[in-house]
């Protein structure tokens, strides 16, 4: 069983994201095209005319290149292959090289993907389209992606060296897998999973390599192509937005304005564009570029440049440019024949940054899709729901909203002073009309007076419901116990638990249910009801 709620009813996400959904004309600017399914012919006719032949024989070269060094499933090699073709497009989600996968969202956004992939082939048979995992292999935040969350238990790696994660070694990870090998347990779905870490993370050198390996063997049957863009041939391709950064700082020129507009319409600006928002890599060494009296320096090191001397660097050593959260969509499109991206509300909300960058490069900007979210709970838990008279959704409430709704509905006394608030306004109206016949410094007491009685029931009101909170704590306990079961530390489910604590539970049916529950297009947050 199933269900869905709007992204309003979950009061989880921001308002940018809202109005986006919704549709809001506040929005528009920020866009190319609605995600819907009648925005892909214009995307496709745009995007057919940008794509250099040139450049998709060198992105299916470098693909097949990274995939010599995996078992890839003939349905990606095809896709792979299939990607020097001019009707062939992509769909593409991008993460971080999460342990594990980290949060089980990471696993949203690619069935997301896949399942987007799988509408437009229905939709336009006579073009392909091909699901793309991004990996996030050049960041260098290895505090954000060196944990995942089983069970209630927090497992987490230790960083051995900086620069950037996807380079970072897996050696130490050993004693992390007996801790997780004791606590997995026994069973099939239990030894399934303890075999992928094993194989991913202890038989492989790096994140990078780690990660491409797990998300393979869980896709490889839809066809996803996974690719690591920290190589050489693909930068290359965007060597001249990389230069216009270097020399001009394109970034924070153009997306000034529309910075402004989304200050003017009182939303929130997600990223604040650096000055040349480009790194440099060498020898384990990510750092940003700065430039100040007309030379670049590499921060935190002695490293610096003249301005000839950086771009012939660029010509020669592309593979040593690396770009921030800012630049990294524009590469991503300069390399892809992408037609829409997939992420969270959080990525979503930095795309509508680069609109007018985009523009000023000429290079489309995709579909901005928000991946599927999801709950997933046991009927056991919504035989527990039901029993305390309350609805799933209910529990997206805050944990004080929550038990200040189920006092009301379960207190035999009526915690509503709204009547005699209404009788006290009647009791001030004489008081008023008597105010009328004498000067204002009397009408001014009257409401003064009036005022204070309103708050004085107001207090009273909420001292009753506390006195109501405390007489009912076992049975409130157990609401919040259950809360905590489906919003863990009072997050969204998919924002913390990993996917293998769902995957003890469904096993190799995890995949095919999402797949069958999810509908990209249609904008809802899915509530997904399993038997276990």
């Amino acid at each position: 069983m199933s269900d869905c709620i709007s992204y309003q009813q979950t009061h989880r996400f921001s308002k940018l994201i809202e109005d986006y959904i919704a549709k809001d004309e506040k929005v528009e600017p920020f866009y190319n095209r609605f995600p819907e399914l009648a925005s892909f012919e214009g995307q496709i006719t745009e995007k057919h005319a940008h794509v250099k032949a040139k450049n998709r024989a060198i992105l299916a070269d470098v693909l097949l290149q990274q995939y010599t060094k995996i078992a890839a499933s003939q349905a990606s090699i095809n896709n792979i292959k299939s990607l020097v073709d001019v009707d062939t497009f992509t769909v593409t989600t991008g993460h971080q090289l999460n342990l594990f996968t980290g949060p089980i969202y990471f696993i949203y956004k690619i069935v997301s993907t896949i399942k987007l992939c799988n509408q437009l082939q229905l939709q336009y048979p006579d073009k392909k389209f091909v699901p793309v995992y991004w990996m996030a292999s050049e960041d260098h935040d290895f505090e954000e992606i060196k944990f995942f969350n089983l069970n209630n238990k927090k497992y987490s790696a230790h960083q051995l060296k900086k620069g950037k994660v996807g380079a970072h070694p897996t050696e130490n990870l050993d004693l992390l897998f007996k801790e997780l090998d004791k606590d997995l347990g026994i069973g099939e779905h239990a030894n399934y999973l303890r075999k992928l870490f094993q194989k991913a993370y202890l038989y492989h050198e790096t994140y990078a390599e780690a990660t491409r390996y797990l998300v393979n063997l869980l896709f490889q049957d839809y066809g996803l192509v996974i690719i690591d863009a920290d190589q050489k041939d693909l930068k290359r391709i965007c060597i001249p937005q990389f230069k216009n950064e270097l020399l001009h700082q394109s970034v924070s020129k153009y997306t000034a304005q529309s910075i402004a507009r989304l200050k003017e319409a009182n939303y929130k600006v997600q990223v604040n564009p650096r000055e040349i928002n480009l790194f440099y890599i060498k020898d384990g060494l990510r750092e940003r570029i700065l430039v100040k009296g007309g030379l670049y320096y590499i921060n935190e090191t002695k490293l610096k440049f003249t301005q000839a001397e950086l771009l012939n660097e660029l010509e020669t050593f592309p593979e040593r440019f690396s770009p921030n959260v800012m630049i990294r969509p524009l590469y991503q499109e300069a390399i892809l024949p992408n037609l829409c991206y997939i992420g969270g509300g959080g990525e979503l909300a930095y795309w509508f940054q680069l609109k007018p960058y985009f523009e000023a490069e000429e290079i489309p900007l995709p579909i901005l899709l928000l991946r599927n979210s999801a709950l997933i709970y046991t009927h056991k838990q919504a035989q527990k729901a039901s029993n305390l008279n309350l609805k799933l959704d209910d529990f997206f409430l805050s944990s004080n909203e929550l038990a200040t709704k189920v006092t009301h509905q379960t207190s035999e006394i009526k915690i509503d002073f709204f009547p005699q608030k209404k009788y006290l306004e009647k009791q001030f109206e004489d008081l008023y009309n008597l105010a009328k016949q004498t000067d204002a410094s009397f009408k001014g007491a009257v409401a003064a007076q009036e005022q204070k009685q309103i708050n004085g029931l107001t207090y009273l009101e909420k001292r009753l419901l506390k006195a109501q909170k405390r007489k009912l704590k076992d049975y409130l306990k157990r609401v919040e116990a259950l809360q905590l079961s489906l919003f863990p530390e009072q997050n969204l489910q998919e924002r913390h638990i990993n996917f293998s604590e769902i995957y003890l539970k469904l096993g190799k049916e995890l995949i095919p249910r999402l797949l069958s529950e999810f509908n990209p297009l249609d904008l809802q947050f899915n509530l997904i009801e399993i038997d276990q």
